[in-house]
């Protein structure tokens, strides 16, 4: 094996709900990447919106970064959606089929009802109200569009509440508690 070339490092964070996608805040004294990974040299593969949670793939190799990163490798991503509503059969028809949003069409997706899953309380937690129900979906998508699963969810009637990215590729955050991170052999 040539170890002039040292392994590539990936990172598997759990981000909790509020933090920025970055290692400095820019003056907005907001929480970000640097107050949880201490790893000099890495950067997010992605992004993950500031009100969302979940997986996000911190690396230092450049190549590995665009192929996690780019839509054209087609890396399939999957949420975990509460949203406003009881989703009936037709909007998950449409998620699959695909949706008109701004920017274009999306490509179908993934779309499946299922029970609430056991995660961590998110804090601050999501607004309750009795007289709107809600339900969970897993979404699993392969384009990396601003907001997209945000605004999909929205386009069939159904606002997110709480959007949890489960897992990107081949990694999870199984086992990992917000603000922790695991070191993975790439």
């Amino acid at each position: 094996m040539d170890d002039s070339k040292a392994m590539a490092r990936l990172i598997l964070f759990n981000k909790p709900y509020g933090v920025l996608c970055q290692f400095t805040d820019g003056g907005s004294q907001r929480p970000t990447l640097s107050g949880f990974v201490d790893v000099p040299g890495v950067y997010p593969a992605g992004r993950l919106d500031q009100d969302s949670e979940g997986l996000l793939l911190l690396t230092d190799d450049g190549r590995l970064q665009a192929r996690i990163a780019d839509p054209r490798f087609k890396t399939v991503k999957t949420y975990l959606v509460q949203v406003e509503g009881d989703v009936a059969e037709d909007s998950l028809a449409a998620l699959r089929r695909g949706l008109r949003l701004k920017d274009g069409m999306t490509q179908p997706a993934e779309a499946t009802r299922i029970t609430e899953p056991e995660l961590w309380p998110r804090d601050p937690p999501v607004r309750f109200r009795k007289t709107v129900p809600d339900c969970w979906l897993t979404l699993s998508i392969r384009e990396g569009r601003n907001r997209q699963v945000r605004r999909m969810t929205a386009a069939v009637g159904h606002p997110t509440l709480r959007l949890v990215r489960w897992s990107v590729g081949e990694w999870t955050i199984a086992g990992l508690a917000p603000g922790e991170w695991r070191e993975v052999q790439v």
